[in-house]
């Protein structure tokens, strides 16, 4: 059974293989297992699944990830500096690690690590909505994601109608998954420390899309609708069909992008040609 209490503490590892956070890689890391414990505990029973974990660093959610009950660990890293610790890691992972040295914007996931499949992951700031909404694209490849984001990112994805942080991300992520805010993480557990506090998010991904829509049309309808969310809906629909698409889908043309529930939003696009 493994034990990360018995590894060498995280800021030895980092000292040794010379791991300072690069800004230029979004790097904030969390050294506290204890918290790291708490994320994994959030993704609940990991049996017979494959936990993929995104920007590993020197390993701190990593040795977390190997105590808990997943069939195997695939840790997705770019720095080298990092990538030589989690391999020292490994050593003492029994055979449950496995490291993968890539850009995880240009990595099929899909095609490196079988199913069934979560991520589990402290998402690099800057390009932590870029994966989320790469995965969405691909939902039907990952059971769920319990993620990492800056609080402002995770109130977004789970955003209801007639919330200021209802957008675009909140709609796509709601139609493919369940989002649930698990708890926030203070800039001080970081090193170095954010300027903004972060939300663990859990999201499971629903056997069905919530209703029946194509994929491209719904972005579509959301787009234009969210790109001028402060006029009425027959204005910002007007180039796809405006009043009368709106009317034909039983939204009031008064309404508002903000003030869609989801379904709604997916009764327009199915209106599209």
């Amino acid at each position: 059974m493994f034990d990360a209490s018995k590894l060498p503490p995280l800021r030895e590892v980092v000292g040794r293989f010379d791991i300072a956070a690069q800004k230029s890689l979004g790097q904030h890391f969390l050294f506290d297992l204890n918290l790291t414990r708490r994320v994994v505990s959030m993704a609940g029973d990991l049996s017979g699944i494959n936990v993929v974990e995104i920007g590993a660093g020197p390993g701190g959610l990593t040795r977390a990830l190997l105590e808990s009950n997943a069939h195997h660990v695939f840790a997705v890293e770019r720095d080298p500096r990092a990538v030589a610790a989690l391999r020292e890691l490994a050593q003492q992972a029994e055979n449950r690690l496995t490291i993968l040295d890539a850009d995880a914007l240009k990595l099929d996931i899909a095609d490196a690590v079988p199913g069934p499949r979560q991520v589990i992951a402290n998402l690099p700031y800057n390009i932590g909505t870029q994966l989320l909404i790469n995965w969405l694209m691909k939902a039907d490849q990952f059971t769920a994601f319990t993620l990492m984001f800056q609080k402002e990112v995770a109130e977004r994805i789970v955003a209801t109608p007639g919330n200021k942080a209802y957008g675009r991300l909140s709609v796509i992520s709601q139609w493919l998954t369940e989002p649930r805010m698990m708890f926030d993480i203070p800039p001080s557990a970081f090193v170095p420390p954010p300027s903004v506090t972060s939300s663990v998010i859990r999201m499971t991904v629903r056997p069905t899309p919530l209703a029946d829509a194509q994929r491209e049309k719904l972005e579509t309808v959301t787009r234009a609708a969210f790109g001028q969310r402060r006029k009425m809906l027959r204005r910002s629909l007007s180039a796809i069909g405006g009043a009368e698409l709106l009317k034909t889908a039983g939204v009031p043309e008064e309404a508002r992008a903000e003030e869609l529930t989801v379904e709604q939003f997916c009764a327009i696009s199915r209106l599209l040609d």
